[in-house]
């Protein structure tokens, strides 16, 4: 009977940590595309059954479609999961070389089921979404502290306001003709 292989990558802004499951094997690459190319090579000759990626609020993104472009079956997990299952074997300690460890075991012991990942324009709605969201939050915070500012300080904060109500525009506008043109769905 062969090994069934299981990859957990730890995702930070500048780094991947890989560890292979059940041999322990770790490395680490940049988060980059020429440390993504690195990692394909060294993850294709083995006979994987899963890569997981814990997600992280978008430093995922880059690997997870490079990866999945190359073929290879990736799945992004819910932070919490990983967290909940990290205290469930005891594993409280936090390193990125732990972490990977742990979503690699987290991989073959619950074996998530390998989802379709969002295509290209669908990335981009989301992406648009959630810059839109950004700057709505940022309107409404800016909004809040003109309230208590200083004279001076409420006329940099108005010229930051309109700014951002600006691009609020601007992105509006992009969302709509993506929308009429159908672009976000071809």
């Amino acid at each position: 009977m062969s090994t069934e292989y299981f990859v957990g990558i730890d995702v930070s802004k500048d780094t991947l940590d890989v560890c292979v499951y059940p041999t322990q094997d770790t490395f680490r690459v940049p988060n980059s595309p020429d440390g993504i190319d690195e990692l394909i090579k060294r993850l294709k000759p083995i006979e994987l059954r899963l890569i997981v990626f814990e997600a992280t609020g978008g430093y995922e993104t880059l690997a997870v479609s490079t990866l999945a472009a190359a073929g290879l079956p990736v799945v992004v997990v819910n932070a919490r999961q990983i967290r909940d299952f990290a205290k469930s074997i005891g594993r409280l300690a936090k390193t990125d070389s732990i972490d990977a460890s742990v979503i690699a075991r987290f991989a073959s012991a619950v074996k998530p089921e390998l989802r379709p990942l969002k295509d290209s324009p669908s990335q981009e709605l989301t992406g648009l979404v959630t810059r839109r969201r950004q700057i709505v939050d940022m309107i409404v915070a800016e909004t809040n502290r003109l309230k208590a500012a200083t004279r001076r300080n409420q006329r940099d904060l108005q010229a930051h306001i309109r700014w951002l109500q600006k691009r609020l525009k601007q992105l509006d506008d992009q969302l709509k003709r993506n929308i009429k043109n159908g672009a976000l769905w071809h």
